[in-house]
């Protein structure tokens, strides 16, 4: 079952709306048959194991990273294709909360007279299609905050000069991140400010750039952003209130922007709670975040923060220095946001540490 999470994880960021699965075929203790889900979600990853067992699969045992699907969708049913390729025993992570699937396919399954055993590495499925469970039964995708600080927590100095807080090898890892999520987002500050490429730009990996968002309430973003002159290459979605310039968004639209709009929060700025709905509603699964200040705080102060990535350089700025995350308005230590760490990584001089929403 770890080697189907393992074939699993590389469709990260690129089977969405989609799970990212993985299937490995055993007969006779031997390993007949591998797959895992393709960009764009499909095939799944049963019919890749499948296809490459052939044969070899009637008797076999099929592991599977997460229940298999039992509707037909722009596929056939995966569960039918177990069934049909004459497996003997299907073992299953975890069970799929879609409500196309819930049960379904393990009661397909068993019903065709296929062993089906549940449970093994539950947890690290579960963890691996966080965000795919999260869209399903909250309609949002995973929150995942990026954040790159001196040691006392400042992302730029009085003046905003903030290139390069963190070292080469910890910007490695840090496009490693946009390469496993299905969208990036960004606040107007931002984007206005560092004017970022948001791609992926490690080597061979640029095909798996994630979905850039930018939230912009007024569409200040300007003609010659770079956002603008590669949205032709790398799908670039803009969210914005109703009302929004309506010269502005022609001119983003010809660049081959798609705009996106929601409703304003009470306080006349974009709701950072209904982007997420309309980015769930468009199949994103797994988001990564690398706003500023402000951005960061009004996902920490809505508890939408689900993973948390947060590189540390070896420096002190002090507290003139801009702080991660505006103000929390957090009066009582009882009150804090409070994370559960995951894994510490050393990145040359820098470290990096995973949380996940405690």
């Amino acid at each position: 079952m770890r080697a189907a999470l393992a074939l699993a994880a590389r469709g990260l960021g690129r089977t969405w709306p989609n799970p990212a699965v993985g299937s490995v075929i055993v007969r006779d203790g031997i390993v007949v048959g591998r797959g895992w889900t393709q960009p764009g979600g499909r095939p799944h990853a049963e019919t890749e194991a499948l296809g490459r067992a052939g044969e070899a699969a009637r008797g076999a045992t099929a592991y599977v990273s997460l229940e298999p699907c039992a509707h037909t969708g722009k596929t056939p049913p995966c569960a039918d294709a177990l069934i049909a390729a004459g497996i003997g025993r299907a073992v299953v992570a975890v069970e799929d909360p879609d409500p196309r699937v819930s049960g379904r396919g393990i009661a397909a399954l068993r019903a065709a007279g296929i062993r089906v055993d549940r449970g093994p590495c539950a947890e690290e499925a579960a963890e691996l299609n966080a965000g795919f469970f999260l869209r399903i039964k909250r309609g949002r995708p995973l929150v995942s905050l990026k954040l790159a600080t001196s040691l006392d927590g400042r992302i730029a100095t009085h003046s905003g000069d903030s290139r390069w807080i963190t070292g080469e090898a910890a910007r490695r890892r840090a496009h490693g991140l946009r390469a496993t999520h299905d969208a990036i987002l960004v606040g107007t500050g931002t984007a206005l400010a560092d004017d970022p490429e948001l791609t992926c730009r490690l080597p061979g990996l640029g095909e798996r750039s994630p979905v850039r968002v930018v939230l912009d309430r007024q569409l200040r973003l300007p003609p010659g952003a770079k956002l603008l002159a590669t949205a032709s290459d790398v799908p670039t979605w803009v969210i914005t209130a109703a009302a929004g310039d309506p010269a502005r968004r022609r001119a983003l639209e010809g660049a081959g922007v798609e705009i996106i709009e929601v409703p304003a929060a009470p306080d006349g700025r974009l709701s950072v709670s209904a982007a997420l709905q309309a980015l769930g509603a468009r199949g994103v699964t797994r988001l990564l975040v690398e706003g500023g200040s402000a951005l960061s705080a009004s996902l920490l102060q809505q508890d939408l923060v689900d993973r948390l990535y947060w590189f540390r350089s070896a420096s002190v700025i002090g507290g003139d220095g801009l702080p991660a995350a505006a103000s929390l308005g957090v009066e009582r230590l009882f009150d804090a946001k409070l994370f559960a760490r995951i894994e510490t990584e050393t990145l040359g001089a820098d470290m990096l540490e995973s949380y996940r929403r405690s």
